[in-house]
């Protein structure tokens, strides 16, 4: 970690609370549906159409919103009543209104690193969502650079790295997710630690097969500290 000159963070569920809600927004969903269709199969369907649209909305709540807008017409084969469909888009203005509530340690985590190393945020999803949860959550003024990022694969962190002007090794990255913010670095040559959140969404998942031993983990973000 000697090298490191730029740490950047991952925003959702490595800030902040985000999965939670989505979760919460899900189980109402079912809820709402459950006249056309059992609940599981109601969340099946409804990550089935999640994942097909990433490639037209992109990540975040409002292609989450156009998805669950999408399966319920389809789950009623578009029988669904107005209301239920008014619910559907309020579901998504109250995920967008959501308080910013800032994971243990992140703070104190950010306040001790700044001065000694850039801070970037480098995260994924709405560009308008993002930049509204970091101008709510009162720790914009720590970092020097913030990315949205259409995905987060290894060619997107490597446009990442020739924009700071930096090489791959002298960048660490802190995330939740082993498939969008470790792994990708890992296969580039920078550095990473893991901060696992309660919650992952599936799409997130890795398979264990996936994992390896080139990164470290941690139970809470204070302990990065450790590593610096």
């Amino acid at each position: 970690m000697n090298n490191i000159k730029v740490i950047a963070f991952d925003a959702d569920d490595t800030l902040w609370v985000n999965e939670t809600y989505f979760r919460d927004a899900e189980n109402e969903f079912a809820k709402l549906l459950s006249g056309y269709e059992t609940e599981n199969k109601i969340h099946q369907e409804l990550y089935k159409k999640e994942i097909d649209n990433l490639k037209i909305y992109g990540y975040g709540i409002k292609g989450f919103v156009l998805s669950m807008v999408e399966c319920a017409l389809e789950l009623s084969n578009y029988k669904i009543n107005q209301k239920t469909i008014n619910r559907i888009l309020e579901i998504g203005k109250e995920m967008l209104e959501k308080p910013i509530n800032l994971l243990d340690g992140v703070e104190e985590v950010l306040k001790k690193l700044q001065g000694n190393y850039k801070l970037i945020v480098a995260t994924k999803g709405d560009l308008l969502d993002q930049e509204r949860k970091l101008d709510k959550s009162g720790i914009l003024k720590y970092f020097h650079h913030t990315e949205v990022m259409s995905d987060k694969k290894e060619g997107d962190y490597l446009k990442l790295i020739k924009h700071l002007d930096i090489d791959a090794s002298e960048l660490l990255m802190i995330g939740n997710s082993l498939k969008s913010d470790i792994l990708p670095l890992v296969e580039i040559g920078a550095s990473a630690i893991h901060v696992p959140f309660h919650t992952t969404w599936a799409h997130e998942e890795v398979s264990e097969a996936q994992k390896t031993n080139t990164y470290s983990t941690v139970s809470n973000i204070t302990e990065v500290l450790t590593f610096l």
